[in-house]
């Protein structure tokens, strides 16, 4: 009986019951849009460095967890001594340049990386040159840019034609030759980071240990060390608090429709809460009845949100294969529970000013 007058009640005023819906659905979608960006934005990184290859990573101490934004400012050099160390298969030095913002492009030698990588695993074309003014670009840049073989770039004010299109998942999304990015930077035979691949067996513990006694001034952790430190923070400090208040904002918004819906509902249906007071309704009943309405809207407005955001994940992948989203139900199942929780705190005020309202009163209620 209670649920199929709740269901009239929503039915009765359609208009006020699908903007209450859309609020929620708002409100998950936001939730969903702003945690899944800055997740797949940090994990894609990762899983980009991770196959690289690396056992180890040796950085500059004052470096940057990211590479990129740390600077070319170690020797090449260092690379020689460290591959002395026993337990160390071979080291490949990485220097970068940055383009267009945020994106960079790797500068390595070929032989080197690829004993530490295994080598690029090529879609089309070939590798490029040493020495040469020639880039590969991984699959998804080349999707995302309509990139295509014989392609000519400009790079920092010169030239570079695409040779090569590589499967992603190899740390950058363009490789060069180290040397000519050296040239280019101004800071010859230098690198920001150092990846070392350790030979079978070796226990890396110990190569650490041996790494960070001979290069004392460098950091030097084990790769899955290195990929724990990769967090929102470590690309912007500002990057979790903007998180934050986008989900607070989402959260207000839900609340405050379902307030609003919700209290301007009770001031209508005064008549009819008298009457159901008259008829013996407890306050606890009246209580149940407004607050349950308000998750029925929330559970609509949950499905609807879910829904829109796993269109709008897979539209966002499709028109921008580099911008990596995470949609998983973990954080579906954590934006319903939080539209769900707004909802019923934005409900309970009504809820009570509805249960308290004096029956006879309410009766006489024009």
């Amino acid at each position: 009986m209670m649920n199929q007058m709740i269901v009239a009640n929503l039915r009765r005023r359609p208009m006020r019951s699908l903007v209450s819906v859309i609020a929620v659905a708002i409100e998950v979608v936001l939730i969903l849009l702003i945690v899944g960006l800055v997740n797949g934005m940090v994990n894609d990184h990762r899983s980009r460095i991770e196959g690289m290859g690396g056992d180890i990573v040796v950085r500059a101490g004052s470096a940057a967890v990211f590479g990129e934004l740390s600077g070319n400012t170690m020797p090449v050099k260092i690379a020689t001594v460290l591959a002395r160390v026993p337990g160390v298969f071979a080291v490949a030095p990485v220097a970068y340049k940055l383009v267009n913002g945020l994106e960079a492009v790797a500068g390595v030698d070929l032989e080197n990386f690829d004993r530490v990588s295994g080598g690029f695993h090529m879609v089309a074309g070939r590798v490029f040159r040493p020495g040469s003014h020639e880039v590969i670009v991984d699959n998804e840049e080349a999707a995302s840019k309509h990139f295509h073989l014989g392609q000519t770039l400009t790079l920092f004010g010169q030239p570079f034609q695409i040779v090569g299109i590589f499967e992603h998942g190899m740390g950058s999304r363009m490789f060069t030759d180290r040397f000519v990015l050296d040239q280019i930077d101004g800071s010859p035979d230098k690198a920001a980071t150092f990846y070392v691949k350790t030979t079978p067996g070796a226990n890396n513990a110990e190569v650490v240990a041996a790494l960070r006694e001979l290069a004392p001034a460098e950091t030097v952790d084990t790769i899955g060390d290195y990929l724990s430190l990769f967090t929102p923070s470590q690309i912007s400090p500002a990057l979790p608090i903007f998180q934050r208040v986008m989900e607070s904002i989402a959260v207000a918004i839900g609340f405050l429709v379902i307030f609003l819906s919700l209290y301007t509902t009770v001031l209508e249906r005064t008549r009819e809460i008298g009457i159901l007071k008259a008829l013996g309704a407890s306050r606890g009943y009246i209580v149940q009845v407004i607050v349950r309405e308000s998750e029925l809207l929330a559970a609509i407005g949950i499905v609807a949100g879910t829904s829109g955001g796993y269109l709008l994940w897979r539209l966002l992948g499709r028109l921008y294969p580099t911008l990596t989203m995470e949609f998983t139900w973990k954080w579906v199942a954590l934006a319903a529970v939080i539209a769900l929780a707004s909802s019923v705190i934005g409900a309970l005020y009504p809820a009570f000013k509805a249960a308290s309202q004096d029956a006879i009163a309410a009766l006489a209620y024009e």
